[in-house]
């Protein structure tokens, strides 16, 4: 069993000033603990209830280190409702942009996006659209986020991932690596749905801010910006929802 100092320092990863100074983060519940673990090097070690242990045997068998823990204190290293009994502490994954953007044919580049939800989602989206990298640039929410993690349910683990405190640098970077950058934006004067020209190119789509979206010089920077038609009422599409949709359509263009 895990002692209460030693889970009294990990708890500590809970903020992101710590998660970033020690560059360890948790990955909580199976699918998280899956991912991680099939990412060499990444997990240090997995804490785990007796019944999770007996129910995850599979990823107990290849942990580098299983502790047990309490329920109780498996409770207090995760922030989810129902804890799935399972945590595994983890080194952070992420690499310089220029390196992520390596052979990529499509990316999602998240400019100030603040909801770990959001975030996590979309890693998700680019995951599923069989995305080469996303980018969090400015002052993104952390992508170790536990929200973030969670809300990735594993995909965090399954592409690179590039943190760039500089938005235009990103941008610029996606240029030098040979993508077109298309900005998702409401007021974008190319209907996505008459794109597929732009689309069958190598493509970093740029996503801003969940409220105020993309700033008029970051999206003045990209190649082109690119509306989601709206046909009803609603005023706006969800951060994630627009990301799957234009991610998916770059990915069927490619495909064709």
């Amino acid at each position: 069993m895990a002692g209460n100092a030693r889970l009294k320092e990990i708890r500590k990863l809970s903020r992101r000033s710590e998660r970033s100074e020690r560059r360890l983060f948790l990955a909580d519940g199976p699918k998280a603990v899956e991912g991680a673990l099939g990412v060499p090097g990444c997990v240090v070690e997995v804490f785990a209830t007796e019944a999770a242990t007996q129910q995850y045997a599979d990823l107990a068998s290849a942990a580098p280190q299983w502790t047990l823990v309490e329920d109780r204190a498996l409770a207090s290293l995760s922030d989810s409702v129902s804890p799935a009994g399972v945590v595994a502490l983890c080194r952070f994954l992420d690499r310089p942009v220029e390196h992520a953007l390596d052979d990529a044919r499509l990316v999602a580049l998240c400019a100030d996006v603040r909801d770990p939800g959001n975030a996590g989602t979309v890693i998700r989206c680019a995951d599923a659209a069989g995305a080469g990298a996303v980018v969090f640039a400015g002052h993104s929410v952390d992508a170790y986020n536990p929200k973030t993690v969670r809300a990735s349910v594993g995909s965090l683990f399954h592409l690179p991932v590039a943190i760039e405190p500089d938005p235009a640098a990103a941008v610029r970077a996606a240029h030098a690596a040979g993508l077109q950058v298309l900005a998702a934006d409401g007021g974008g004067e190319v209907d996505l749905d008459h794109a597929d020209d732009l689309l069958t190119r190598p493509t970093a789509w740029l996503f801003g801010n969940e409220a105020w979206g993309l700033p008029a010089e970051l999206a003045e920077l990209a190649d082109h910006r690119v509306r989601i038609p709206i046909h009803g009422r609603a005023e706006s599409l969800n951060l994630s929802t627009a990301a799957a949709l234009c991610l998916y359509a770059s990915a069927r263009a490619h495909r064709q």
